[in-house]
């Protein structure tokens, strides 16, 4: 039974509400943010002061690692489950609601979306040009087996979707629309947001995480004439972005959306098949480089990363749409 005046994250039924009870642990705790990540670290936890900050002053889910080492590092190591059970509630609830929204999203003049741009609703709070961060809002979904590995690479579902963006009714669009991108070295795991391992950049940045919980964002591929793409992001709240190769900073070669898709980067994709399944290759078309994963990294939470080209299974992907 819990306790009269006790915090319990079950009260929080939405996002904001769940991070406003994050704020109230804290405050509860009586640490500062500095206090709080030399706790976490004593504990074998990673709690970047500057990752906690900017977790608590938005209404973005944070990831459950994060998540996990902030309750213990306030005292309450023993809520640990209660807090992550109602952060995959809620997050399953977003990707339910923006899956089958209620009402049609606007339209604007011009966009990928059958010749019409749809945005969501409020100020975009994704992107205001590497200031402002936010954390991934990931969403249980179940993970494709195995064995349908060579069932996928730009092989349509068939199953259609309503919502999708029309894509171009030509050859260079035929990969175009909604998909998941999976390194071939490990399909288990998909690229979506997250953050640098060094946690050296506080914007989001394309890494490779487990497809199970990667559902949010989605990712679309806009055809942009002679086999070029870009590659967007579609948050349910953070609207739209497309995906850029950093050329300075803590995290250079690394991919972040940008709000602005005409500053986006444009991917070549090559098609291969490589031990009986076809993949393909990203090339940005500015530069000789491919995309690749950072280290050859087979495990979760390593960065996309543009590298020279070595056609390596680390820069190959698994492409499956819908």
């Amino acid at each position: 039974m819990r306790v009269p005046g006790e915090l319990s994250p079950y009260e929080a039924q939405n996002a904001a509400d769940f991070i406003g009870l994050m704020r109230t642990l804290k405050e509860r705790s009586g640490l500062t943010y500095r206090e709080l990540e030399e706790r976490a670290a004593r504990a074998g936890d990673v709690l970047a002061r500057s990752t906690l900050a900017d977790v608590l002053r938005r209404t973005s889910l944070p990831r459950p690692d994060v998540l996990a080492a902030f309750v213990r590092a306030c005292g309450q190591g023993q809520e640990v489950a209660a807090w992550l059970e109602v952060r995959d509630r809620i997050a399953a609830d977003a990707a339910a609601a923006a899956a089958h929204p209620a009402v049609e999203p606007p339209v604007t003049a011009s966009g990928p979306e059958g010749g019409a741009q749809r945005r969501s609703e409020g100020p975009a709070e994704w992107l205001p040009d590497r200031l402002k961060s936010r954390t991934a809002l990931l969403a249980a979904v179940l993970v494709v087996p195995l064995l349908a590995l060579a069932a996928w690479g730009l092989i349509p579902d068939g199953s259609g979707d309503s919502g999708a963006p029309a894509a171009a009714a030509t050859a260079s669009g035929a990969l175009g629309g909604w998909v998941t991108i999976r390194p071939v070295g490990a399909p288990d795991l998909c690229l979506t947001d997250g953050r640098d391992r060094e946690g050296a950049y506080e914007s989001a940045v394309a890494v490779q995480l487990p497809c199970a919980r990667s559902s949010v964002p989605r990712t679309y591929l806009e055809p942009a004439g002679e086999d070029l793409y870009r590659i967007q992001w579609h948050h349910p709240q953070h609207g739209k972005g497309c995906l850029a190769i950093m050329s300075s900073g803590p995290v250079k070669g690394m991919l972040e959306p940008r709000e602005e898709c005409g500053q986006a980067t444009l991917f070549r994709v090559e098609t291969a098949t490589t031990e009986g399944v076809r993949n393909v290759r990203f090339r940005p078309s500015d530069s000789g480089k491919c995309i690749g994963i950072a280290d050859d990294a087979t495990t979760a939470g390593a960065e996309a990363i543009a590298e020279r080209c070595t056609g390596a299974q680390d820069q190959r992907f698994l492409v499956k749409k819908g």
